[in-house]
């Protein structure tokens, strides 16, 4: 009876564990300390130290009373505070829908313009708006959307025997009347990311499309906007994080009190009045702690919805 042979059992070479830190590693280290430095000093310390005193009663930013919830239950029964949050989302919610949806379209008819000088001669006109700071594109609309007859958007719409507007004087317009301003300036800025993205489209699936007898419309609507539901979703996501954070445009036109009647308080002009006008920072970074759990929401939500679609 032939004997069994064992075979010998090769053993793995047992890798030795990296250190955190080694010689190697030093000069690594050294290049990204500044950045380090900087986050931890100039993001991470204020962030904690904000937290930190949202729990307590201080007018100022050094130490004050511990008074636990009491902040945040001042502000969560706050009318004014909800009001700013609706003025936010209503500002918001049309000038990010409304802005990705009409850069899109111009992305896509600029894209297809033919020669280079024209098509280059378009990218300028539209950019040329994102240029323009934002106090100046303020004052600049404050003149455009003058409530009497000298406004030039009045005296255009009276030639047609139209009443003057108050555009930023009436509460029923003042809120569309930001949205029509930050179009302009953001309109731009994603009309250029849009046109980057069109060039990544392949040109097999446009060819293909062609040969099944797909018209221009068809191809648009079942491949770039499919290609480019990443890019639309990361313009979303950008859009609504600076649409929530809106401060410096409605508080050069509406002033601290969010005028006319309370129609451009903004949750971070809110906090600015409670800052700065009432020193209240305990109320104020407790607030800002609040919109941030708003944006970081908006934010978890947009990514699975974009990441449950790749899946399906």
């Amino acid at each position: 009876m032939p004997l069994k042979t064992e075979v010998p059992i090769r053993q793995k070479k047992a890798h030795p564990k990296k250190k955190f830190f080694n010689s190697r590693d030093l000069a690594g280290y050294l290049f990204t300390a500044p950045l380090l430095i900087g986050i931890m000093g100039f993001a991470i310390y204020p962030m904690v130290a904000a937290l930190i005193m949202s729990f307590k009663k201080s007018a100022s930013s050094s130490a004050g009373e511990w008074v636990g919830l009491s902040n945040y239950q001042y502000v969560a029964s706050d009318k004014m505070f909800w009001e700013s949050i609706y003025n936010t989302f209503y500002m918001g919610i049309i000038a990010v829908v409304l802005g990705i949806s009409l850069s899109f379209i111009l992305a896509s008819l600029i894209h297809n313009v033919t020669g280079l000088r024209w098509r280059n001669f378009f990218k300028a006109v539209y950019f040329l708006p994102n240029v323009v700071s934002l106090v100046a594109t303020s004052i600049l609309f404050t003149f455009l959307f003058n409530p009497g007859s000298e406004g030039l958007l009045n005296y255009v719409i009276g030639l047609v025997g139209i009443e003057p507007v108050g555009w930023f004087t009436d509460p029923s317009y003042s809120r569309f009347s930001i949205v029509l301003m930050t179009l302009w300036g953001m309109l731009g800025y994603n009309t250029i990311i849009f046109i980057a993205a069109l060039t990544s489209v392949p040109r097999d699936l446009y060819e293909a499309a062609e040969i099944d007898g797909a018209n221009w419309f068809k191809k648009w609507l079942y491949i770039t906007i499919p290609y480019l539901r990443p890019i639309i979703i990361f313009m979303v996501i950008i859009g609504t994080i600076n649409a929530m954070k809106r401060f410096t445009d409605v508080w050069l036109i509406g002033g601290t009190a969010g005028n006319p009647a309370g129609s451009l308080m903004t949750a971070v002009l809110y906090i600015y009045r409670n800052a700065f006008l009432s020193s209240q920072m305990g109320i104020a970074t407790a607030a800002s702690y609040i919109l941030f759990m708003f944006i970081l929401t908006l934010t978890i939500i947009l990514l699975v919805t974009n990441r449950k679609s790749n899946f399906d």
